[in-house]
């Protein structure tokens, strides 16, 4: 079916029971399912370099089920039982899929993000206790084994380590000037055993499970990543159940069907590009093009993507509002992009004109979504076959509940109104099974009194239309999110107290045009103590685990703002940054006389910025708003303008 229009349509498709719909009761079988329908259909094309993008391998479902089937053997063979983590630490790469799910049909799978800082990597694999680590061989320009073998000795429960070596895509000259660039690199001598990907594997059969396993749909899959604080790492478990639904549902509401292509350019360390884009297609027999290890980052990529839309014929696009950004300053050309018919955007607030202008641009519409790795990956998205609103986060998945709720501290107190603002909670088979660690269980989950099962409160603050759309409104947990990237503001807070002359850290995010957010901290200094903003800067670079959270300032204050209860009180640094970021956007804009910019609270839209412009005598007051609505158009901070 062409997805859903309304949410008339979700309540008539949920008249038949979940169960009769008959879903795989693995990702494993998943992908079995759709091998054995469409063999010869494309599942999955990947090139090595942007500007090259033309020179493809394409692996066909039958192809993908044999090397996830001889994944799975392998990892069975280094002694992976159904609860024993296989991680990876890897850009985007045909292996990457196939250690995803290959991991999953063997034991469990473990994502890393590959810019996390060495110790980091080692703290989430000694969380889930990795024993087979997927990595890369040495590679010219790219530091991710030097990374890896710094700190593999430290997590004692890790035998093997698989190296992929991504010279295998290249051919003739380029494989040879690799194999001279990294001679006398990558000798680091670690205690695990290392073996090569690609020749382990083809030693493994490709039509069936050795092990023989029975999968359950309750089983553990895979645990993701969630948060990089100090301490023992948050790492949300996902069921089969879970990603089998999640990837069923998110391929089902913007239409997929066998033949169609999607573009895959997201991260596969995200559950965004791992499970709805890449499971949502194979689950309907739609075909997925990969470009280039850094994805959407790698060169000569957004510059050509116009190119590579026409070149592949692809159907659907799922990116984040920077991806969006940039292509609106590239030039179309003699592109011919008539095949494309969605494009999807979400992990982050996508601002309205830029929706607009993409849309004015393509003729295809941008449909926002909502999801979470605690819901697996996707839980509403604006409607593919009916009218989208742009700046909801659309209507919610069939036979998951999503509603918006009053709070007592933790506890459920009621549910909203239409339009009344509350939590955003959610239920149903997308809906994780918790955090690996019971610590971090605390406080996410609710029970209504209804008899039919807890909920889980998103911590994101929103509300329900009349006609069943969500519109977010803020985020009660405050993360950052930077170019679709969430930062926990502890990330950042916590190593900031190390630094001796901190009494305070207070993390917030900066507008940012270009991905949305950018970390900002301010410090409190201890009493008879000093240090300059330049001196905490370095130590923050030195200090926090993850490049993405280091923030791009630091502000020392006199005194954070206090909650009557002694709590740092964020609303005003977040207020400030708006102020101060809308004011240096307008200041010396052509024709304007005055620009006053206040920052407060809305119960819709979280943060409202009140612009008020006075124009210079004689301007067109027209043409100066439609100049300042340009310029402010692409943050994702609401505002209402005047212009006198």
């Amino acid at each position: 079916m062409a997805g859903f229009a309304s949410l008339a349509e979700i309540e008539a498709f949920e008249a038949t029971p979940l169960v009769e719909r008959d879903l795989p009761g693995s990702t494993y079988a998943a992908i079995q399912r759709t091998a054995a329908a469409h063999p010869d259909l494309s599942a999955l094309i990947f090139f090595l370099q942007g500007a090259a993008y033309q020179h493809a391998v394409t692996f066909t479902f039958r192809d993908f089920l044999a090397r996830v089937t001889q994944t799975a053997n392998m990892f069975h063979a280094l002694g992976v039982g159904p609860q024993e983590t296989v991680s990876y630490v890897l850009p985007n790469l045909p292996q990457t899929y196939f250690t995803l799910y290959g991991g999953e049909a063997a034991g469990v799978a473990n994502p890393i993000n590959p810019l996390l800082e060495p110790r980091t990597i080692a703290e989430i694999m000694n969380a889930a206790r990795t024993k087979v680590l997927v990595t890369l061989a040495p590679f010219p320009k790219v530091d991710v084994w030097e990374k890896v073998s710094s700190i593999v000795d430290d997590v004692p429960t890790l035998e093997t380590i698989l190296q992929v070596d991504i010279a295998g895509y290249l051919s003739g000259i380029k494989k040879l000037a690799v194999s001279v660039m990294r001679l006398g690199k990558g000798g680091a001598k670690v205690r695990a055993r290392v073996l090569d990907f690609d020749k382990t594997l083809a030693q493994q059969p490709a039509d069936r499970l050795v092990s023989g396993r029975t999968i359950a749909a309750s089983d553990v899959a895979s645990y993701f990543h969630t948060g990089g604080t100090t301490g023992v790492p948050k790492l949300a478990m996902h069921s089969h159940a879970n990603e089998v639904f999640d990837g069923w549902m998110s391929g089902l509401v913007v239409g997929l069907a066998p033949g169609l292509r999607n573009y895959l350019g997201l991260p596969l360390f995200h559950n965004y590009g791992a499970i709805a884009v890449g499971l949502g297609s194979w689950i309907h027999g739609t075909g997925v093009v990969m470009g280039t290890p850094q994805g959407f980052r790698g060169e000569g990529v957004v510059p050509n993507l116009w190119k590579i839309l026409d070149h592949y014929q692809i159907n659907g696009l799922a990116g984040v509002p920077t991806l969006y950004k940039a292509l609106l300053n590239v030039p179309v050309g003699d592109a011919d992009l008539s095949a494309l018919r969605v494009a999807i955007c979400g992990s982050a607030p996508l601002p309205v004109e830029l929706a607009r202008q993409f849309t004015a641009r393509t003729n295809v519409n941008i449909l926002e979504g909502y999801g979470l790795t605690e819901g697996t990956s996707v839980s509403s998205a604006n409607p593919f076959a009916g009218t989208p609103r742009i700046g909801s986060v659309g209507l919610r998945f069939a036979y998951q509940e999503m509603r918006v709720a009053q709070l007592d501290g933790d506890q459920f107190a009621r549910f909203c109104e239409p339009g009344e603002p509350g939590i955003v909670i959610v239920r149903g088979p997308n809906v994780f099974p918790g955090y690996k660690e019971a610590v971090h269980n605390q406080g996410v989950f609710l029970e209504t009194g209804d008899g039919r099962g807890r909920w889980l409160n998103t911590g994101d603050m929103g509300y329900q239309d009349a006609d069943g759309f969500f519109w977010l409104t803020g985020r009660k947990k405050e993360l950052i999110i930077r170019g679709g990237h969430n930062i926990d503001p502890k990330q950042i807070e916590e190593p900031m107290y190390q630094h001796p002359a901190v009494a305070l850290a207070a993390a917030v995010g900066r507008p940012d045009p270009r991905v949305g957010e950018l970390p900002v901290v301010y410090v409190e200094l201890k009493p008879d103590m000093t240090a300059s903003e330049d001196e905490l800067m370095a130590f923050a670079q030195t200090a926090i685990g993850e490049r993405a959270a280091v923030p791009k300032q630091v502000r020392i204050t006199e005194q954070l703002p206090l909650t009557a209860v002694g709590k740092v009180y964020k609303l005003p640094l977040i207020y400030e940054q708006v102020v101060d970021v809308f004011t240096a956007e307008l200041r010396g804009i052509e024709g304007a006389a005055t620009v006053d910019v206040r920052a407060e609270g809305h119960k819709q839209w979280g943060t409202l910025a009140l612009v008020a412009v006075t124009a210079q005598p004689g301007v067109d007051k027209a043409h100066l708003e439609a100049a300042i609505r340009e310029r402010l158009g692409s943050y994702p901070v609401r505002y209402e303008l005047t212009v006198a």
